[in-house]
């Protein structure tokens, strides 16, 4: 992110180095796994989110599907029936936002055949983040474990960002120890 502010000593002029920012943006598909035992996984990319991405990213992270999305057209035949390849044994429900990518008809399209395997999607309401849970996290990895802005390049961002994301899954591992021991 550019820096937004800055000070300096009365008398003495601030100068803050700015760099052309063109290319060099990190996104970042995440997820927050409640359950037994909470986690979050992420993953990064220097290119745009869509819905082959997104659709790459569910079945291989959250729901834990061997081998991905590629793996995903092998679960219906040409009627369109479910071939017994994989399915999951306990239900996953991925809850997304309303973001362009999660509406798109190339990641909706796949909806039952994504149900067909055990994997539900939960769409939240329009401008609706506190909803969101992992909101939160997002907020906390942007503000407390993201705290140098200026970085000087695209691998400088990504490792910046999995740092922060790292901590951020390091307390919550550790919050299920604290409830483990208390129990």
């Amino acid at each position: 992110m550019p820096t937004g502010y800055t000070w300096s000593r009365t008398g003495q002029r601030a100068v803050v180095p700015r760099e052309d920012t063109k290319g060099r943006r990190v996104n970042v598909l995440g997820a927050l796994i409640t359950g037994t035992a909470p986690d979050l996984v992420w993953e990064h990319t220097t290119g745009k989110i869509d819905a082959a991405v997104l659709l790459e990213f569910v079945c291989s992270k959250p729901a834990g599907r061997p081998g991905g999305a590629a793996a995903l057209s092998l679960a219906a035949d040409g009627t369109g029936t479910a071939l017994p390849v994989w399915r999951r044994s306990r239900p996953c429900t991925v809850v997304l936002d309303n973001a362009s990518a999660y509406a798109a008809k190339a990641f909706k399209g796949r909806r039952d055949q994504l149900a067909k395997i055990g994997i539900d999607l939960f769409y939240l309401p329009p401008r609706s983040p506190e909803l969101n849970d992992i909101e939160r996290i997002w907020r906390s990895a942007k503000y407390e474990d993201y705290p140098q802005r200026a970085h000087t390049s695209t691998e400088a961002i990504a490792d910046a960002v999995g740092k922060a994301l790292t901590r951020q899954q390091t307390r919550i591992r550790r919050s299920t120890e604290n409830f483990t021991k208390a129990a």
